[in-house]
């Protein structure tokens, strides 16, 4: 037999689709679906790893005259589950995929920053009289333009999660580089670090400015209502600033995530997901505590200091989240 009919053959035997085996070895079913057409040949890594998975030699499945001889006598609890392998190409892949996504992902947050900014600018502007609307007038359309923004950035988000299917799996399981992956994403980290280091000085400068006009009209005693102008201001600013930091994070992280270094080490996988749903907590609660604030006392001109309050708290609650699940797995 040649290598398609056994590779068909030992599938079969262990009663995978092609689908199953494909996702034991970490490729696509098209790929299993060419090797059992003899259209092409696994690599070499593939090869060993369906020898391991199947409990044959190597000699039996790339021989065309091993018989069946050429089966081991290993029971099936000892044979070890093959690493997913990333070669060159799906490497360049991902990349490429990761490159892409990032501005959608910015776009995505900034959608919800700018809900919480027209927010705050609707109801200030009605609460002092700067539009024909009453101010439940005025925050019904907030609410009502705030959902559309927050569903246009969840389909955003739902559209990348699709996108990157397969690769999100890496991070919760094991997997290795193929040969020469590993000096390829070295060049490509050093090439992304010389382009996006400068993004997050930009982000944090501007987070820092943000804050200036605020304090300006605070200190000279200015309207009211334009503080409530500065603080749109300052939201849309920092939506700029996170806009930079996604970009930077986004294509650095990337290179981390394939070399499984930095917020990608296996120590800080779990961690990672973890803190990011402490951050998800934190924001729907401040948003639900803004909205609960605002309607009970129909003060939408003063609850926006919800917002610079809670953006300045986001990185020490982070922070101090990040340090205790690092300290609970000591």
């Amino acid at each position: 037999m040649i290598l398609a009919d056994k590779i068909i053959e030992e599938r079969k035997k262990n009663g995978w689709s092609q689908e199953e085996l494909a996702e034991k070895l970490g490729v696509t079913r098209q790929s299993v679906s060419k090797w059992e057409g003899a259209q092409s040949v696994p690599d070499l890594q593939r090869i060993l790893d369906m020898s391991r998975l199947f409990g044959v030699s190597t000699d039996y499945l790339l021989k065309d005259e091993a018989g069946s001889e050429g089966r081991l006598s290993v029971p099936d609890a000892e044979v070890a589950p093959p690493r997913r392998v990333i070669g060159m190409e799906e490497a360049r892949a991902f990349l490429n995929l990761r490159r892409a996504l990032a501005p959608r992902t910015a776009l995505a947050v900034f959608f919800c920053i700018l809900g919480a900014a027209q927010l705050v600018l609707l109801g200030g502007a009605a609460e002092y009289g700067r539009i024909p609307l009453s101010p439940d007038a005025a925050g019904t359309l907030g609410i009502v333009l705030l959902l559309l923004l927050v569903v246009a950035a969840v389909a955003l988000f739902i559209s990348n999660a699709q996108k990157l299917g397969d690769y999100e799996r890496l991070a919760a399981e094991e997997f290795e580089t193929a040969y020469g992956v590993d000096g390829m994403l070295r060049e490509e980290k050093a090439m992304v670090q010389e382009r996006y280091d400068r993004y997050p000085i930009y982000g944090t400068v501007l987070c820092i400015l943000s804050a200036v006009p605020l304090l300006l009209s605070m200190i000279f005693g200015a309207d009211e209502f334009v503080c409530v102008l500065m603080t749109a201001l300052l939201l849309l600013l920092v939506g700029i600033a996170v806009i930079l930091f996604i970009l930077s994070s986004a294509n650095k992280g990337a290179v981390d995530f394939l070399l499984q270094e930095g917020e990608y080490s296996p120590g800080r996988k779990a961690r990672s997901r973890r803190t990011s749903a402490v951050a998800s907590v934190y924001w729907t609660l401040i948003t639900g505590g803004y909205l609960a604030w605002s309607f009970l006392t129909n003060a939408w001109g003063r609850t926006w200091i919800v917002w610079p309050v809670a953006a300045v708290l986001y990185p020490v609650v982070i922070l101090l989240a990040d340090a205790f699940l690092k300290r609970k797995e000591l």
